[in-house]
């Protein structure tokens, strides 16, 4: 009995329409252009995914260590990890400016502040299991560095 009810406020509401009168059609939001091809996004995406490597690799050689194991040539490590810091803050000043993607803009900006801190507990990691806890985060964070960035573009709301 509703479906028939529903089909008559159909039709009718359908019949008020003046013919002639222009339809209304919602506007259509256009997805933001991707940045993933620019340069400074391109080398982010880079460095990211191979540090993810790196860290990806260490991973399976520290296995289930009781202590922490040294990580190899861990300074020039920290110094990758600080230019990419440096390079994701970077990227949020450059949408900042733009006045574009504030989603990206943020998240570029929470991932500068937060690779420094990640890379931290793997420092201070007293155990074998804190230091392999500490690299999987790192390893999450550097993972949404990339796809944050190669993901296409939402149309804004």
């Amino acid at each position: 009995m509703s479906c028939d009810v529903a089909a008559a406020a159909f039709l009718l509401f359908a019949a008020a329409h003046p013919r002639g009168a222009p339809l209304l059609t919602p506007a259509v939001a256009q997805a933001p252009a991707p940045v993933a091809q620019e340069p400074l996004f391109r080398t982010i995406v880079g460095r990211a995914g191979a540090l993810k490597g790196d860290v990806t690799g260490f991973r399976k050689v520290l296995g289930a260590a009781a202590q922490p194991v040294p990580f190899p040539h861990f300074d020039v490590f920290r110094a990758q990890i600080g230019e990419l810091a440096a390079l994701d803050q970077q990227g949020h000043e450059l949408l900042k400016a733009r006045g574009t993607d504030g989603d990206l803009k943020c998240i570029l900006h929470g991932i500068s502040q937060d690779l420094p801190l990640k890379l931290a507990a793997v420092s201070d990691a007293k155990t074998g299991h804190d230091e392999d806890l500490a690299l999987r985060d790192l390893a999450y964070l550097l993972n949404d560095n990339v796809e944050v960035i190669t993901a296409p573009p939402a149309p804004a709301v």
